[in-house]
Parts: structure tokens; C-alpha cells; sequence
């Protein structure tokens, strides 16, 4: 609840506002049934029109002040409620983007969306609810109570009696919301997970025909969350017939002491009148007292998720530059002695790691790279070859060992500054739902010379310029109106726009035929000559021209030096060599 507090005191003088306009309203409300019993018991009597006339004048002015009052404080209440989901989908979103690689793995994505969506909504609709209800509702309870008490006060001592014990069933229930609606939270995680592999994966989905085991898979996911949501709900819903039925216990009761009252002439009818009125009053404060708790169960677990991704440590502390010692020699990218093993959990609601055993990933890799020399680096599935350029781009921290880029440990960078040093293509890269030319400039400001030359130098030319919009043609989300060969050469040309310092280029090219290949490498070569390349590949024939090749075997250097050396000394790059390069003769 922290959470909320304090992004409502961002908002403080304007949620005082609200708390104050929905006061007058609340007050003006209660005056209605004193109004009323006055004009029934002390002015009809009079048998005269004009106090009558006035008095009636009063009770809608005192009925239209109340709802112009009300609705005035909702439509502000409404507005800073939203811009306090704003504020935290915002900052939450600002912090899942700079998360460490071992903190987003160790939330999740599924989990992630899910507090970036319904937890943030739930926030939303307590601090509408802290602003309104959490005025109107106490007030209409005690308000109601000392209006009784002016008018009778043996009749209100039924209403004295009752509200505590409304007030203590429904605090009392509403202590058992916050772990049920957290466990919830949970299960939607897992609804969220199931969904968006099987939408992303749907054509392996069908072109297995498994629709049907999928249904099963997600529909097990989405029982356990219905059953969670269920047993919350219903255990949250045990206050509302409890304090109807205390409300219905305590109207008969006032019915019967107020009609004994008026037969016995100690009280006047309108005073009855007033008094149900007056009940109702205390049964809305507490049916609203109710639903705060309810609501803020939720958000209170809601708003606790959330609280821990926007808490978490920063997972990558930046070292002093005098820390990162610089290597001798001149070589533009160092692997000194590095040890990696995924695996850290921050999230004890997601501890699958917390106590087990972190198997390693890479074992003492060692390399290094001058400016204008390239590296391949080749292997089986899963040797750590895209582990090593997640350590180079900082978006992990070696356990062991140290990296070096331009002569600093990357540690020592701002993560802006290290980044810009690179142009990246990862498997499975992101074609965003826009114009070519803005996935290539990528908010970059890029000027157009250099992304037409990126165009050029990426192969991608010849498709683009026989699109009708060319680089204003707009792709789909994922680029689902292009071919696997077009969305690689338009991800090349993203990275070579930018001119970087040290080229990635992550298996991008196994979509593309061996001539565009052997293009492609020929014209970064030429025209990126500069640049520190590094290229993994499946194909020997991608990376037989880099300066060395790093072979990886289970997070393992088993090779390391040119292609001829290779031929020469390792075995498997031999055995890899000759049964493709076999293959293709």
C-alpha cells in the first residue's frame, strides 16, 4: 500500500480537493432526512404553503448540491486515479527496460505484463476508491449516527450497536483478501505465460495439430486461476449478506421501538421516517467501507508486485573507471579468464532458482579483437555462443573473469554509453508494426545518406526498392509481410546505420542464400572497415573469412584462431567444416 500513499501524495493538493468537495457533499447528504422529518413533524402542522414552499425549496437545493458535489469530487477523483496508473505504468515500464538480464529472467515476461496491466489497474480503481469511498463511506457512518443521536437518542442507540459490529465482520474478513487475491495474481501469471506462447507459437501449434491439447493446457491454467479468484471472492463476499442481515435486524427493530414511541406519544412520526433513512445511510457507509476493503485487498497485493520490480537494485552497479584495469596491447574487445552461469532470482514469488545449484554456461573464455578485425564464433545449440555476446553488451555480469571494451572493464560504463558503441542483429530480432525506414532509424535521428548506404551494404536494396511505398512501405508487427531473408537484411541494415564501433551480428544471415551471404560480408567489410565484427553462424561458410574463429562446445573453447588453423588443430571444426562444405559439393 506504500506504493499508492505515495504516488497520491504526488497528486496531494488535488486529492485533498477531492477529499474535501466529496466532505460538502456527504454533509449536505445527511441534511436531507433532517430536512425532511422537520417539514413532516414542525411545518405541516402549521397548516401554512409558504413554510411548507420553502422548506421543500430547501430539501432539492440541499438534493442538487449533494449530487453536483459528488459528482464533481468523482470526475477529479477519476482523473488523478488515472494519472496515478499512468505515473506507475510508467515508472514500471521505465524499470522492467532496465532491469539486468538476471532480474528479467528471474520475474518473467508473463509476470511482468500481468503488473503492468491488472495490477496497475487495480491500483487504479483503490486510489479512486481511497479519494471518495474512503470520505463518504465513514462519514455517511458516523454522520448518520450523531444526526440520530440529536433527534433520538434511545432510538440511535440501535444504530450505536450495530455499526461496531458491521465495522468488525467486515475488517475481519477482509484480512484474509490480501494472501488470496496475491495467490490470484499468481495464477494470472501463469494464464498470461500459457497465452502468449501459444498465440506466438501458433502455427507450430497448428501444424501439429495439438489445438486440442493446447485448449487443455491453457484451459488447466485458467481453472486454477478461477478457482483462486473464486475462494477470494467468495470469502470477500461473507460481509455483505452478514451486514444486510444486521442492517434488516436492526430497520425491524427501529420499525417496532418507533411505532411503540409514536403510539406512546414520546416521539413525532417523522422522526421514523428520518431514522430508516438514516439506517439506509449507515448500510451504504458500510456497504462502502466493504467494498474499500475488497478493493483494497486486491491492490494491496497488486500494488506489493509491483512494488518489488520498481525496488529491485539497480542488479548491475557501475564501477569507478579507475576500478576496470586496462589490458596491454591494443586490442579493442577482451575476454579475460570469463566464468557465467545464469540462474539469480529476485522475486520470491517466482524462487525457482533460490538453493539450486548454478551450472555454469561458459568456462574461462578468452579472446580478443582489434578494431577492424572480426571473430566467429561457431558451435552446436546451446554452447554459450549468444552468452557471449549478452556478456559483451553488459546485459549479464560475469561470474569470473572480466570484459573489456575500447581498454575499460564494461562495468565501468554507463549502460548508454556501451551501447552506443555497438549495432546489433539478435536472433529473432523485433520488425516493429511501422515504416521501413523507421525500423532502420529506430528514433535514431539518422540522416538519409546513411540509411540508404545501409540499405546498400545489407542487401536489402533490391527488395525494398520493389515494394510501391519502398522505405515508406510499413511492415507488420514481427514483419509478417516479409520474407525470413528480407526481415534479416532489413535488421542488418538497422545495425550498419548507426556506423557502429562494434558490429553483432547474431546467426542473421541463415535466412539468406549463400551468394547474398558472401555479398553481404564482402560489403561490410569494405565499407565498415573500421569496425570490430563479431558474427555467430550455424554455416562454416559465414565465418571461414573472419580473422579467428571461436569454436564453443559446452560453454567450452575447444578452438580458437583462423580457418586454416582450425582445419588443422580441432577436430570438430574439421568434422563441421567437411560435413557442409561435403554437403553443398
Amino acid at each position: 500500500m506504500k506504493l499508492i500513499f505515495r504516488y497520491l501524495r504526488k497528486y496531494g493538493w488535488s486529492v485533498l480537493l477531492v477529499m474535501a468537495v466529496k466532505l460538502l457533499g456527504t454533509m449536505a447528504e445527511l441534511t436531507l432526512p433532517y430536512i425532511l422529518e422537520h417539514l413532516l413533524d414542525k411545518v405541516v402542522p402549521l397548516g401554512r404553503m409558504g413554510p411548507v414552499i420553502f422548506w421543500g425549496l430547501l430539501m432539492i437545493a440541499a438534493a442538487i448540491l449533494t449530487r453536483f458535489l459528488n459528482v464533481t469530487a468523482n470526475r477529479r477523483a477519476v482523473e488523478n486515479a488515472h494519472n496515478i496508473s499512468y505515473d506507475v505504468r510508467q515508472a514500471l515500464f521505465h524499470k522492467t527496460a532496465n532491469l539486468s538480464g538476471s532480474q528479467f529472467d528471474a520475474f518473467g515476461l508473463p509476470s511482468l505484463i500481468s503488473r503492468m496491466t491488472s495490477d496497475s489497474y487495480n491500483v487504479q480503481s483503490c486510489a479512486q476508491s481511497l479519494q471518495t469511498l474512503c470520505v463518504r463511506a465513514p462519514i455517511l457512518l458516523v454522520g448518520s449516527i450523531i444526526m440520530a443521536l440529536s433527534m433520538d437518542v434511545e432510538m440511535a442507540l440501535i444504530m450505536v450497536i450495530m455499526a461496531p459490529i458491521l465495522v468488525v465482520v467486515c475488517v475481519g474478513v477482509s484480512r484474509f483478501g490480501i494472501p488470496l487475491y496475491n495467490k490470484v495474481q499468481q495464477r494470472l501469471d501463469d494464464v498470461v505465460r500459457i497465452m502468449r506462447e501459444d498465440i506466438t507459437g501458433i502455427r507450430v501449434v497448428k501444424a501439429l495439430s495439438k489445438e486440442e491439447y493446447e485448449k487443455g493446457h491453457f484451459g488447466g491454467a485458467n481453472d486454477a486461476m478461477a478457482k483462486s479468484d473464486i475462494k477470494a471472492s467468495t470469502i470477500m463476499a461473507i460481509p455483505g449478506p452478514a451486514m444486510q442481515m444486521c442492517l434488516n435486524i436492526g430497520l425491524t427493530m427501529s420499525v417496532i421501538l418507533g411505532a411503540y414511541r409514536v403510539n406512546a406519544g414520546r416521539m413525532d412520526p417523522g422522526v421514523i421516517l428520518a431514522f430508516l433513512t438514516y439506517f439506509n445511510m449507515i448500510g451504504m457507509g458500510v456497504m462502502g467501507l466493504n467494498r474499500v476493503f475488497m478493493m483494497l485487498s486486491k491492490a494491496s497485493a497488486s500494488a506489493d508486485r509491483i512494488d518489488l520490480v520498481l525496488a529491485a537494485g539497480e542488479g548491475q552497479t557501475t564501477l569507478p573507471e579507475s576500478e576496470g584495469k586496462t589490458p596491454a596491447g591494443e586490442e579493442f574487445i577482451r575476454f579475460e579468464h570469463v566464468d557465467f552461469s545464469y540462474g539469480e532470482t529476485v522475486d520470491p514469488a517466482h524462487a525457482g532458482f533460490a538453493g539450486a545449484e548454478r551450472e555454469k554456461c561458459l568456462y574461462d573464455i578468452n579472446f580478443s579483437l582489434k578494431k577492424g578485425e572480426s571473430l566467429g564464433i561457431i558451435g552446436s545449440t546451446g554452447c554459450g555462443k549468444s552468452t557471449v555476446l549478452n556478456l559483451l553488451m553488459r546485459f549479464y555480469d560475469v561470474d569470473e573473469g572480466a570484459v573489456f571494451v575500447d581498454g575499460r572493464d564494461v562495468r565501468t560504463y554507463e549502460k548508454d554509453d556501451l551501447h552506443r558503441k555497438f549495432g546489433v542483429v539478435f536472433q529473432n530480432d523485433m520488425v516493429f508494426n511501422d515504416t521501413l525506414r523507421h525500423n532502420i532509424d529506430f528514433g535514431r535521428g539518422l540522416e538519409e545518406q546513411d540509411i540508404l548506404d545501409a540499405v546498400e551494404d545489407a542487401m536489402a536494396a533490391e527488395f525494398i526498392n520493389e515494394l510501391s511505398d519502398g522505405l515508406d512501405y510499413m511492415a507488420d508487427i514481427k514483419g509478417a509481410n516479409l520474407s525470413g531473408g528480407q526481415k534479416q537484411r532489413l535488421l542488418i541494415a538497422r545495425a550498419l546505420a548507426g556506423h557502429p564501433e562494434i558490429l553483432i551480428l547474431d546467426d542473421s544471415s541463415s535466412a539468406l542464400d549463400y551468394k547474398t551471404d558472401a555479398s553481404l560480408r564482402k560489403a561490410i567489410f569494405a565499407r565498415h572497415s573500421d569496425a570490430a565484427v563479431i558474427m555467430v553462424a550455424q554455416r562454416v561458410s559465414s565465418v571461414q573469412s573472419m580473422t579467428n574463429i571461436l569454436v564453443l562446445e559446452e560453454g567450452r573453447c575447444i578452438g580458437y584462431g583462423d580457418h586454416a588453423h582450425l582445419l588443422e588443430t580441432c577436430p570438430t571444426y574439421r568434422t563441421i567444416y567437411e560435413t557442409q562444405m561435403g554437403s553443398m559439393a
